[in-house]
């Protein structure tokens, strides 16, 4: 009876020395990038996490604890590799994120935790935690700047047009887009979408879109301005320039980025009178569509040719032929509430001017409302009233 009972008594003890497990088996670090000065505030800072692990692992959960002054972001998922320690094949876990100090002075990052379950020597599961080191980062007070405080590692501006902005068609307007490529910035540390000014041109905001890719060197964050721009009278404007300043966390300089000023402008006239005119086509009419017209408007000269009435000349026929075709296009997509088609076809009216201009206002009027259907039927019979 008593070595009955001094078995029960070890067989808690026994079981628990199954689970023992080896410190130098499951090792967790974390460590953050060399750097040559201290980081400023919204700079990003490079953190790896890194476990060795020589036990078989069933499941695993790494966990981070708060992080409070840092905004964080983590950078893909985790990598799993194998290795050899002194000839020991391992199992290797890195992840790696950007935090963004939030605050200057001295900030704690605490241990992370990696939750394992492992097999004991019964091959049964069993739940096993270990921790990392903690860290103490130091940050400066971000410098004083005219402007947007901007650190980035790396950045690439293009400025990108829809067409030649010098040399636009008689009332076109031109897509302007300006590109910014950020490494190591995250979206909302980009800078706002500039006022893009003009005392001379339409100018229409686009909605700005902003994008982010995740990389081992942090995150590239991508951001468009677009504007559409159409010169008001006289037919030329100029764009002033565009400027806004960075810090270089890479060379660790303040520079400036200057997008210098732009004309924008019509096509010179005598240019244009130069060059043969090319019958305009139908926006919007499908081939069909045209060809029903024209069969339609020949037989209507050929009936009144046979009817014994005066027949006009052909260059007086095809002008009142794209006439029809123009009015039936201003009725269908004023109909439609397709302002673009609209307005294409409106701008090639004679002695539009007028109507055109007061179309443009509402189209690229900052905070305009859209058009309504009611709003676009009645710019359509203006139009069409021109030249009765």
């Amino acid at each position: 009876m008593r070595l009955m009972i001094l078995l029960l008594l070890l067989l808690p003890l026994a079981g628990g020395a199954q689970t023992i497990v080896d410190p130098d088996d499951l090792r967790l670090s974390i460590s953050l990038e060399e750097a040559v000065d201290a980081p400023y505030e919204q700079e990003m800072v490079l953190l790896t996490i890194h476990g060795v692990y020589r036990r078989h692992i069933t499941r695993e959960n790494l966990s981070h604890p708060a992080l409070p002054g840092l905004n964080w972001m983590q950078l893909g998922s985790d990598h799993w590799y194998d290795s050899r320690v002194n000839g020991v094949l391992v199992k290797n876990m890195v992840r790696r994120m950007a935090l963004f100090p939030e605050q200057a002075g001295e900030i704690t990052i605490p241990p992370f935790t990696h939750r394992l379950t492992l097999l004991d020597d019964d091959n049964k599961w069993f739940e096993h935690d270990i921790q990392s080191n903690s860290l103490r980062l130091t940050v400066r007070p971000a410098p004083a700047v005219d402007g947007w405080w901007f650190p980035v590692r790396n950045l690439q501006v293009s400025d990108q047009w829809s067409n030649a902005p010098d040399q636009l068609g008689a009332g076109d307007g031109v897509l302007r887009v300006v590109r910014l490529t950020a490494v190591g910035a995250a979206p909302d540390l980009l800078p706002p979408m500039p006022d893009l000014q003009s005392p001379s041109a339409h100018i229409f905001a686009h909605p700005e879109k902003r994008l982010v890719e995740l990389s081992p060197q942090g995150p590239v964050s991508i951001a468009f301005w677009r504007w559409t721009i159409k010169p008001k009278s006289p037919p030329s404007s100029i764009l002033e320039p565009i400027t806004f300043p960075y810090f270089d966390t890479t060379e660790r300089v303040s520079k400036i980025v200057k997008i210098a000023a732009q004309r924008v402008a019509f096509e010179d006239t005598e240019t244009r009178a130069a060059t043969p005119p090319i019958p305009p086509r139908a926006g919007g009419f499908a081939p069909l569509r045209l060809w029903i017209v024209l069969i339609l408007a020949c037989g209507i000269g050929l009936a009144m040719g046979l009817a014994g009435r005066q027949m006009i000349g052909p260059a007086a026929f095809w002008a009142r032929l794209l006439r029809i075709r123009d009015r039936m296009a201003l009725r269908f997509f004023a109909i439609r509430g397709d302002v673009r088609g609209l307005r294409r076809v409106a701008r090639r009216s004679v002695g539009a001017g007028p109507a055109l201009t007061a179309l443009d206002d509402r189209i690229f009027a900052r905070d305009a409302p859209p058009l309504s259907g009611r709003a676009l039927r009645g710019f359509a019979h203006r139009f069409l009233r021109i030249g009765d």
